[in-house]
């Protein structure tokens, strides 16, 4: 898992940069805008559109542009209406690659999709080839030098975790889905700093790549991760933190 991990840091990391050129910002509203179109646009009855949210406030996106994104999904603004839609494949060396999308365009998004499998070393998949790798869970990743961790199992285990993990210069704290927000609120509570805080796929099992190999399945994930109807890429890669960073 500490593969997939990893990246999911060094992604936050980059968010600043991302967000400077409107990219993680355009997610994030499709994102508020399909959660408030399902399930209305009261977050308090509304998980997902209240996840969406915090990941959108993560990011310092502006107020008015978060209700901008709910009143176009409850119909009260005039918008684009996106589809839901999720592809699946292998990059470089087996690793599975699952991908979950917003588009208004489904036969846009499968041409382009497919053409990054390609062009990075990796082939587009049938439904079903991979995603039965992966079981969602929530996810919160901590650097060591920056919490306590007695404390951190305490409050975390107290709030409904179900495990803390070391992984290099991290802990992760899992959760499941339904538990995520109470803990991320202990969390905060308490004052707790984290890097990575998101419901996502976790691969049950992890393939190593290593050299070009490596290299390719980052190039690819950052490839998928670029194109506006891609809203989450899940991988389960294991590369070292070393070649990681040196690579990212």
């Amino acid at each position: 898992m500490s593969g997939h991990s990893k990246w999911s840091s060094i992604k936050h990391k980059k968010g600043a940069a991302d967000a400077k050129r409107g990219k993680i910002f355009t997610k994030l509203i499709k994102e508020i805008t399909v959660a408030a179109r399902l399930g209305g646009g009261d977050p308090g009855g509304n998980p997902r559109l209240r996840a969406a949210i915090a990941a959108a406030k993560a990011e310092n996106m502006p107020k008015e542009n978060i209700e901008r994104g709910i009143k176009k999904g409850t119909g009260e603004l005039e918008g684009v209406s996106y589809e839901e839609s999720s592809y699946e494949g292998y990059g470089p060396g087996g690793v599975a690659v699952l991908l979950e999308c917003l588009t208004d365009n489904k036969n846009r998004t499968v041409a382009d999709v497919k053409h990054q499998f390609e062009r990075h070393g990796g082939n587009l998949g049938e439904p079903g080839c991979v995603s039965w790798m992966f079981e969602q869970k929530g996810l919160m990743v901590f650097e060591k030098d920056q919490v306590d961790e007695e404390q951190l199992i305490e409050v975390v285990l107290e709030a409904g975790a179900e495990d803390v993990r070391e992984e290099g210069t991290q802990f992760e704290v899992l959760t499941n889905p339904s538990d995520f927000e109470s803990v991320r609120e202990a969390v905060e509570a308490a004052g707790l700093p984290y890097t990575v805080a998101e419901v996502t796929m976790i691969p049950k099992n992890t393939v190593k790549v290593e050299g070009k190999q490596a290299q390719q399945v980052l190039s690819l994930m950052e490839a998928l991760e670029d194109n506006d109807d891609v809203s989450h890429v899940y991988a389960n890669f294991d590369i070292s933190d070393d070649v990681m960073e040196a690579l990212s």
